[in-house]
């Protein structure tokens, strides 16, 4: 059995009350640096998983909606967060009041989503105008991978290759007990379905690994597995 409800209790152990090593070391700090320069004042966190950066943003005084699909993960982000707005919800089906939000937040939750078209127009609707989109994602390069990281020959350098890199497609991965569907698309497919829908492309980034083991660090940067965009719906 595959899938986000099966691999809720693997994902919360993975995850503790810090998160991992690409949320702690690498995302976080940029993806707060993004919210506070915008201010906002009500957030949606689309594929909230089990709600730590909603709790984050709520200890920063923001009032924040937390969405997933996945029962067993919001069970957990209401454990944690009592008093917190949490519902089981698709991105592409959310019922959620158009123009509602300041700021809709995707944190590596994109990849997760079968129609990206359906979930980007619900995603949107719910931002004000003039309100943002953050989103960080994993790099297409790294969802094109052959393997799950690095592969390190009997002689020579490790190397990280991939394949089918224009070819858009599900792809099962699993890790330390986790084991769910991610779709790989191109960069170009984001950007145009962004671009298409009229949302002006505010901010960019492929932030390094800035702390955690040195060795794991430096091997990080070597490849980065993410980028942020930072997107404004027009007013």
């Amino acid at each position: 059995m595959t899938g986000w409800d099966a691999s809720a209790e693997a994902w919360i152990s993975v995850q503790g009350e810090r998160g991992d090593f690409g949320r702690q070391h690498v995302l976080d700090a940029p993806m707060l640096a993004r919210v506070a320069a915008h201010a906002p004042a009500r957030v949606i966190d689309v594929g909230c998983g089990e709600g730590r950066l909603c709790r984050m943003l709520a200890a920063r005084g923001i009032d924040t909606t937390g969405i997933d699909p996945a029962a067993a993960l919001i069970d957990q982000a209401r454990r944690l967060h009592p008093d917190g707005d949490y519902q089981v919800a698709a991105a592409e089906t959310m019922a959620v009041a158009d123009g509602g939000f300041d700021m809709a937040v995707c944190y590596l939750s994109l990849i997760d989503m079968p129609d990206l078209d359906a979930a980007l127009a619900r995603i949107i609707a719910a931002i004000r105008p003039g309100g943002h989109l953050l989103i960080a994602n994993l790099t297409a390069f790294n969802t094109a991978a052959v393997h799950l990281g690095w592969v390190k020959p009997a002689t020579g350098e490790p190397h990280f290759p991939i394949d089918h890199y224009l070819e858009e497609r599900p792809r099962r991965t699993s890790w330390q007990g986790i084991d769910i569907i991610n779709h790989h698309r191109p960069l170009k497919r984001y950007m145009q379905a962004l671009l298409g829908r009229g949302l002006l492309l505010a901010h960019f980034d492929e932030p390094p690994a800035t702390g955690g083991p040195a060795d794991k660090r430096d091997r990080y940067n070597r490849v980065p597995n993410f980028h942020i965009m930072d997107w404004r719906k027009p007013a």
